[in-house]
């Protein structure tokens, strides 16, 4: 399933893609997109309905970050080989964590907001994995069981703020809307492999970036078991 949320801010819908790939509205059988409608046994439900008696959703509608209300917004540093040999920089000896606020999170093309006085304000295309299905110290192999699916995400960051002004880099992560989300919440089902998954960002139809979720030091699997 491809899943989304539509709406004014603040005042999102859920929503689902339908075979033909209409947008369609979920409200008659789910509240929202968040932690409670992400566990197996609920997305296991929504499998089961018929999406094409569902109402259709506007596609000029606006479309709100693909999970609403998420617990945590973890950041993984320096994990792509590509990245890290672009900044001369060695293979980390365990994943470099950093935090976003809850306040960074947006809606896939909402406007995003520059900081006060920013100078080196970035952009970096993301795999976000979705966890549907809470655990701790999980142990090796258990990983993706726990994730509901995955989302395409911007990881903006301020540079001068995050490498200059002191403190982790959660600081220039940190600013609102520095975490558009989306459009779509993809299904786990439906990813036969997160590690061999092609990313890229344009900017103004210029392709700026282009990597491989293959190119992974530590993959998806092994970070929820090391965040776990």
């Amino acid at each position: 399933m491809r899943l989304f949320r539509h709406g004014e801010t603040g005042r999102e819908r859920p929503g689902a893609i339908d075979a033909a790939g209409a947008m369609r509205d979920l409200s008659s059988v789910l509240s929202e997109i968040d932690g409670g409608a992400l566990t197996p046994e609920r997305l296991a439900d929504l499998a089961n309905v018929d999406l094409g008696t569902l109402p259709m959703v506007d596609p000029l509608r606006r479309l709100g970050a693909c999970v609403a209300r998420p617990g945590k917004f973890v950041c993984i540093g320096l994990n792509y080989r590509d990245n890290a040999e672009a900044l001369r920089q060695n293979r980390p000896n365990e994943p470099q964590i950093s935090m976003k606020p809850l306040s960074a999170v947006c809606g896939p093309n909402d406007e995003i907001q520059l900081p006060r006085g920013s100078v080196a304000t970035d952009w970096e295309v993301e795999l976000g994995a979705v966890i549907g299905l809470r655990g701790q110290y999980l142990r090796a192999g258990e990983g993706l069981a726990h994730v509901a699916g995955y989302c395409l995400l911007n990881d903006l960051a301020e540079r001068d703020l995050q490498a200059k002004r002191g403190g982790d880099t959660s600081k220039g992560r940190g600013h609102d809307s520095f975490g558009p989300l989306g459009p779509w919440l993809v299904t786990a089902d439906e990813i036969a492999d997160p590690q061999d998954i092609r990313l890229w960002l344009e900017i103004d139809g210029e392709r700026v970036q282009s990597g491989w979720t293959g190119d992974m030091f530590v993959g998806v699997e092994e970070l929820v078991v090391y965040l776990s």
